[in-house]
C-alpha cells in the first residue's frame, strides 16, 4: 500500500478507495505501522511548531509562545492517546454492527476507523498555523468518508447506514473528546492578568 496513493484514494475517490480497501487483507499492526502511526503525527508535530515557533494569539492577552517541553508534551500525550482511541472506535464500531444488520469483523472495523480519520489528520497540518484553527472544520469529510465506508466493510444494510453512521460519530466525538481535554491538561493559557516573559501586546 502505497501511503500518498491510499491518502489521495480516500480522500478524492472514496467509494472506489473503500471497495478496494473492503478486500485487503492488511494486519491492524500493518496498517498501524504504515498509515496511522504517520497520519496521526502530522497534529502533534504541526502543533509544536504552531504553539513554540510560530506562536498563539488570544483577544485581550496578546500573541505567546508556549514553552517548547509543554507543547512536546502535550503533543506526545495526544499522538498516544490517538492510537489508542482509534482502535478504541475500532472495537465500538464492531460492537454496534449487530445492531444495524451488518457483519462482524474488528479487522474491517479497524480499517473503517483509522481511514475515516485521514481527513482530520492531513488536517492536522493547519496547527502550524494557530491562527488558521478554524480551518479544522475540514476534518469533518471524515464523517462522509465513514458513512461510505460502513455498509461496504460492515457489510450492513444501506438503508441502516444513517443511524449507524450516527452513533459511530457520538462514539467518536466522546474518545478524541476525552483525548483533546487530557493532551490540553498540559497546557496553561495565559490571562490578561498573568504576566508573561517576553510577551508581545496586541499590535
Amino acid at each position: 500500500m502505497n501511503l500518498i496513493e491510499r491518502v489521495k484514494g480516500i480522500l478524492l475517490k472514496p467509494k472506489e478507495e473503500w471497495q478496494t480497501i473492503s478486500g485487503e487483507t492488511t494486519t491492524v499492526p500493518e496498517l498501524y505501522k504504515t498509515y496511522i502511526v504517520i497520519l496521526a503525527a502530522i497534529g502533534p508535530v504541526a502543533s509544536i511548531i504552531g504553539m513554540s515557533i510560530v506562536g498563539i494569539s488570544l483577544p485581550f492577552v496578546g500573541s505567546f509562545r508556549i514553552p517548547i517541553t509543554t507543547s512536546i508534551a502535550s503533543a506526545v500525550v495526544h499522538y498516544i492517546l490517538t492510537l489508542v482511541g482509534v482502535y478504541i472506535l475500532a472495537l465500538i464500531i464492531d460492537a454496534l454492527v449487530p445492531t444495524f444488520s451488518g457483519e462482524k469483523s474488528i479487522h474491517q472495523a479497524f480499517k473503517v476507523a483509522a481511514y475515516s480519520y485521514t481527513p482530520g489528520w492531513v488536517v492536522g497540518v493547519i496547527a502550524i498555523i494557530p491562527a488558521l484553527g478554524i480551518l479544522g472544520i475540514l476534518g469533518l469529510y471524515g464523517l462522509y468518508l465513514l458513512y461510505l465506508g460502513l455498509p461496504i466493510l460492515m457489510k450492513s444494510p444501506k438503508e441502516k447506514s444513517l443511524g449507524y453512521t450516527i452513533a459511530v460519530i457520538i462514539a467518536a466525538i466522546v474518545i478524541f473528546g476525552v483525548i483533546s481535554y487530557i493532551s490540553r491538561l498540559f497546557i496553561s493559557y495565559p490571562t490578561p492578568s498573568m504576566p508573561i516573559p517576553g510577551m508581545r501586546g496586541p499590535g
